[in-house]
């Protein structure tokens, strides 16, 4: 008889199938999938190895694409208003193809793009027990807290190790990108391509903005309606409503409060074992997410951006290992070896779907339950973290700014690089832990610093993968502070 395969080796396995399904069934950058309608019909083609396209309005070109520029043609094709108007000319060799009403134009889809949305399903559903298990968890957590002073106490400090584990890490990423310098080894042919190719989307990022204000930032922590709050998951007026809706229940009589307490503490304890039943098909959805992300990113852009990679990859790993390290040792008390060992399940989910928030249920379950944390401390300091700890997204911030800085030959003086490090604390606190969401901080901190946002382009190639990483980061750190609050409460 085989012994059953522990869950956390289940995952590794499927990402690294997932991995090799999704390189040999890659997507072909050097073809695009093309609808148009011809005599009321839609036809569907593919084109391939073109040595020109171009875009035409009223018969004069407005737009020439060479071979290697798939996603940059797929991108200007989006932009267009009037598509209707628009010919697409296919050029090769001698040959002239020309397309009018064109209806669709996309990358052609394989079949490791084809799953993903069996990924898309296992995220979905983490994400669904996201807030009923942060309620309950919380409302309990904060009910036994009988002291008010304890609440405070623990509160204080959680918020306070966060803030500093956060501005630790910008300063671990702003020391490497320094000595390193990974701006300074991309030539200008692979930065002109780079910009070239994203320059799209990084133009939509630089339009978003996020507005940090601490005075509005405490008092937006109070919700007009805590029904709204959950409807659209603002998670820090989650947090604020089940905190206080939990202590309250010690203030008044016990055959009021006793039901409340029992009713939240079997929601949870019915979350927890949701969480056991959705991580039986982990596996499964593991494999078409990484399959889907390796298929359609392919590995070229990482060779030119392998400097700017191997900072942020180093950065992460001496937050995960070292900082993180010190704080379960010596402040939580407790054995690294226990602690990975504990959490290697929430480290595997956090980096397949690059959220800490749809990644919670599983490290509320590996803190309280692989590593014995106390419930309450783990129900609140999670929770909290999954909102304002974002410690991989500010390191790998601190990275980009410095690297895009010195590829367009900013040289950035010591304000510069504290008000990347003011910034990227104030940015992580007040934003979403979904993916994606650090590019928009990104762009905030390279308007603070006058260096210019399109340089994100730059960086949004590998941008994915890198996310999936600083997720692990930001989820391990989560864990080490409910570990290091536990120790100093124990």
């Amino acid at each position: 008889m085989f012994k059953k395969i522990p869950l956390h080796l289940q995952i590794f396995i499927a990402l690294i199938a997932g991995s090799l399904f999704g390189i040999i069934f890659s997507v072909n950058k050097s073809a695009l999938d093309l609808i148009y309608k011809s005599d009321g019909k839609k036809i569907e083609i593919s084109l391939e190895d073109w040595d020109k396209i171009q875009f035409l309005k009223e018969n004069e070109v407005i737009k020439v694409f060479s071979t290697d520029e798939q996603l940059s043609i797929i991108k200007y094709f989006k932009t267009l208003k009037d598509k209707e108007e628009i010919m697409l000319r296919y050029i090769k060799d001698n040959e002239q193809l020309s397309y009018q009403n064109i209806l669709f134009l996309e990358k052609p889809q394989t079949i490791a793009t084809l799953i993903k949305p069996i990924g898309d399903l296992f995220i979905r559903l983490l994400r669904f027990l996201a807030i009923p298990i942060v309620i309950a968890s919380l409302i309990v957590g904060a009910a036994s807290f009988k002291d008010a002073k304890k609440l405070g106490r623990v509160g204080g400090k959680t918020f306070g190790i966060y803030v500093l584990t956060t501005a630790v890490a910008i300063i671990i990423g702003l020391t490497i990108a320094n000595v390193v310098q990974p701006g300074n080894m991309i030539d200008s042919d692979s930065k002109n391509r780079l910009l070239s190719t994203f320059q799209e989307e990084s133009a939509s990022k630089s339009v978003e903005q996020l507005d940090i204000s601490i005075v509005d930032f405490f008092v937006n922590i109070v919700p007009n309606n805590p029904i709204e709050a959950m409807s659209s998951g603002n998670m820090l007026q989650i947090v604020f409503f089940a905190v206080i809706f939990g202590f309250t229940l010690n203030y008044i009589e016990k055959k009021y409060s006793a039901p409340v307490f029992d009713f939240f503490d079997g929601v949870s304890k019915t979350m927890i074992k949701m969480v056991d039943i959705f991580m039986l098909i982990a596996p499964i959805g593991v494999f078409a997410l990484i399959a889907a992300t390796i298929a359609d990113f392919g590995a070229n852009i990482v060779g030119t951006l392998i400097w700017y990679s191997l900072c942020v990859v180093l950065g992460l790993l001496l937050q995960t290992t070292v900082v993180y390290g010190v704080l379960v040792k010596f402040v939580g008390k407790m054995k690294l070896s226990k602690f990975f060992k504990g959490i290697r399940n929430a480290q595997a989910i956090g980096f397949s779907t690059s959220s800490s928030a749809a990644t919670l249920p599983i490290t509320l379950d590996c803190v309280e339950n692989k590593l014995g944390v106390k419930k309450d401390i783990a129900g609140f300091v999670l929770p909290l973290g999954a909102t304002i700890n974002m410690d991989g997204t500010a390191l790998y911030q601190g990275v980009a700014a410095v690297f895009i800085a010195q590829v367009y030959g900013f040289d950035l003086t010591l304000a510069d690089q504290l008000t990347i490090v003011l910034t990227a604390v104030l940015a992580s606190i007040g934003t979403a832990p979904v993916p994606g969401v650090g590019l928009i901080m990104l762009v905030m901190i390279l308007d603070a610093i006058h260096v210019p946002g399109e340089g994100i382009a730059l960086i949004l190639g590998v941008d994915r993968v890198l996310d999936m990483l600083r997720t692990i980061t930001n989820v391990t750190g989560d864990a080490s502070v409910a570990v290091a609050i536990n120790g100093t409460e124990s």
